[in-house]
């Protein structure tokens, strides 16, 4: 490398647009149109920042992103990792010392939630009506999942909560609005994140339905009880034994269409329904997810 090489790549990168931090999936931050590498302990402190987005007391943050060093090595540490990270406009202190990222860095977790609160608002219904389904990219992956830091944990397993309910909320806002390939598709998403989660199931089970795909809602009620022999042992009850209702007698679905040999029936608006079968589930055995 020259010496005018090397007087390049040692200078700062002076962004001609807001940096932008993604958290989601795995960690990366561009500037200027260019992705920017980090050390390790920047990395870490860009991260916290961007799932944080609010002012950081130093103490606190050095602590928890340095868990059991004493406070002065972790109070090194931060400096350390704060001088790393070569981004000018990236970080911002307020008066008070405390440490963030500044206002205009955008950040893909940010972007999540403001979809989230989106596709929970009364429009919805009218929306999806008249163009289809929203971009939902950005509720597929979780936080940081190869992540193993206490404090990302916590906020991994909150975000994945808030993601599914609205990819359940949207596959049902869908299906409501008779868009129901797309209500299969959202729902779809929502069951390859949690595969035993019940909301997850009843809510591609319902798109099915609705879409006149009744064979395959059966074959996903059964993968979700085989989901919950292997993992406790028993088929508790649930909502979609609600839905997809045991019957003493034959049910005719339609032309050709006839209950299969030990399988569930579907319990279909305007189909009055048998007496229900009780479970037998195994004694101390677990509900499954609601």
């Amino acid at each position: 490398m020259s010496d005018d090489d090397h007087c390049r790549s040692s200078e700062q990168i002076t962004p001609t647009s807001a940096p932008h931090v993604r958290v989601l999936g795995s960690f990366g931050l561009r500037a200027d149109d260019r992705a920017v590498p980090l050390p390790v302990d920047s990395r870490r402190l860009v991260a916290y920042l961007a799932v944080h987005r609010r002012p950081q007391p130093t103490a606190a943050l050095a602590a928890t992103l340095w868990p059991g060093v004493g406070p002065v090595p972790a109070a090194r540490l931060l400096d350390e990792a704060v001088a790393g990270v070569d981004v000018p406009g990236l970080l911002d202190a307020d008066h008070l010392g405390r440490l963030q990222l500044a206002d205009d860095v955008v950040v893909d977790l940010t972007e999540a939630v403001l979809l989230i609160r989106g596709l929970s608002a009364p429009s919805m219904l009218r929306t999806v009506r008249e163009i289809g389904a929203p971009e939902t990219t950005l509720l597929e992956s979780d936080i940081l999942p190869s992540w193993t830091a206490p404090w990302i944990a916590v906020e991994r397993e909150r975000f994945r909560q808030l993601r599914l309910s609205a990819l359940e909320g949207l596959a049902g806002t869908l299906t409501a609005a008779d868009r129901h390939d797309d209500a299969v598709a959202v729902a779809r998403r929502a069951v390859a994140t949690a595969p035993s989660r019940e909301r997850s199931r009843r809510a591609l089970v319902e798109a099915l339905l609705a879409g006149g795909h009744v064979a395959d809602a059966l074959a996903e009620y059964e993968e979700f009880q085989r989901l919950l022999r292997n993992s406790v042992g028993a088929t508790p009850d649930s909502e979609l034994d609600r839905l997809l209702a045991p019957l003493d007698a034959g049910w005719p679905l339609g032309p050709g269409l006839h209950r299969p040999t030990q399988r569930l029936t579907v319990g279909m608006p305007g189909i009055s329904r048998g007496p229900q079968r009780s479970r037998r589930v195994v004694a101390g055995s677990p509900a499954s997810a609601r």
